[in-house]
């Protein structure tokens, strides 16, 4: 159920049709790397996907056309990459995480569960949620969140006080 250097998803679209990009490169699997079932590898445009030494990728994991892996990277289950994604060494991509076209990951980059890169990212960063931020400050948005509809309530209240409104409708 594995497919390795499956044409990649390769369009061009001039006045309302899509045309196909024949996708003639190659897909280079490096040693000792695992591949789980359901996953899929996309050959490359012109040159190589690649993925490096010792990348263990998990079941259901899609990896678009001219994608670098680096090595010892880890993918979880239903990791998305998109195309031309660069991803640095060590990098760790939790389950149903991905990252968007051409985006460069730098070494070391761990990506929580469940969320998608929308940006580059540097080197030993760990990032969280949609669109992914800083672990750190995610943490902070995602404890200020169930707080969020009192605050907005109390914030009208100041409003419509330093505005002289009251609740009571004008006659």
């Amino acid at each position: 159920g594995t497919v390795l250097g499956a044409d990649g998803f390769g369009y061009a679209s001039s006045g309302g049709v899509h045309h196909k990009i024949p996708q003639i490169g190659r897909t280079v699997i490096g040693a000792d790397v695992e591949i789980g079932a359901l996953t899929a590898i996309d050959r490359a445009a012109l040159d190589a996907t690649r993925v490096g030494d010792g990348t263990k990728i998990d079941n259901q994991v899609m990896v678009g056309h001219n994608v670098q892996i680096g090595k010892g990277c880890i993918l979880c289950g239903q990791v998305g990459l998109a195309g031309s994604s660069k991803l640095g060494d060590y990098v760790v991509i939790a389950g149903g995480g991905g990252a968007a076209d051409h985006l460069e990951i730098g070494d070391q980059v761990q990506v929580a569960a469940c969320s998608v890169l929308m940006q580059d990212v540097g080197p030993k960063q760990v990032m969280a949620g949609v669109p992914a931020i800083a672990i750190r400050e995610w943490r902070r948005m995602s404890a200020a969140m169930p707080r969020l509809p009192e605050l907005l309530r109390r914030v009208r209240r100041l409003e419509r006080t330093l505005l002289g409104e009251t609740d009571e409708p004008s006659e």
